[in-house]
């Protein structure tokens, strides 16, 4: 079967892009900006730079992570407290720029949000996955917007669920914990989105 050229955006976990290279695709992650967190674990298949420098290098799925700051309902009540909507059409607008981009197939992922980021980006999300879904007793609502992929199907079903993340203290590592893919919903993305190709030695 023909290998997939696939981008991780906006990702510096690296455990998507590890789960499709297991499965011999080409695969790079990237960050946001040079600015953002280095990879977990980096090799020359990870771009510590701007996703929009390598957006339109041929690929075949991309997977992005946009930040969420400012696009969710949980923060909504700060767009007017703070002034801060110039920054949510900002991002708002980045994130349709990766959904929009030429690529044949996407998801782009991020929490619920709020009315006046679907204004602007004008599609609604395709789904909502749960981490208890793919064998986490956890709770994080997750939506995925989907361009010409299936939705995401459970692959183990956990009963015993809590909201351990959202329960954080507060800490300069609070978001970076928050943000990071679980495991299970890397290697679901993996087998149901790549081919199955023989893994690497």
């Amino acid at each position: 079967m023909k290998k997939k050229r696939i981008l991780i955006g906006c990702e510096f976990s690296g455990r998507i892009r590890r789960e499709f290279a297991k499965r011999k695709h080409i695969v790079m992650s990237c960050d946001y900006l040079k600015t953002e967190l280095p990879c977990e674990f980096p090799n020359e298949f990870h771009y510590r730079g701007d996703v929009l420098d390598i957006l339109n290098n041929g690929w075949d799925l991309a997977i992005f992570h946009p930040p969420c700051t400012r696009l969710c309902n949980s923060g909504v009540m700060w767009l007017e407290k703070r002034d801060l909507w110039e920054d949510m059409k900002v991002s708002a607008l980045f994130f349709k720029k990766l959904f929009n981009a030429d690529i044949e197939q996407i998801c782009v992922e991020n929490p619920i949000p709020h009315k006046y980021a679907l204004e602007i980006i004008k599609k609604k999300y395709d789904q909502i996955i749960q981490p208890w879904m793919f064998g986490h007793g956890e709770t994080k609502a997750t939506c995925l917007w989907l361009k010409n992929l299936p939705k995401l199907k459970p692959t183990d079903i956990v009963e015993g669920r809590e909201q351990r993340l959202h329960r954080l203290p507060p800490s300069k590592d609070r978001a970076k914990l928050r943000s990071i893919t679980f495991p299970g919903i890397a290697k679901a993305m993996a087998k149901q989105w790549g081919t199955n190709l023989t893994p690497q030695t």
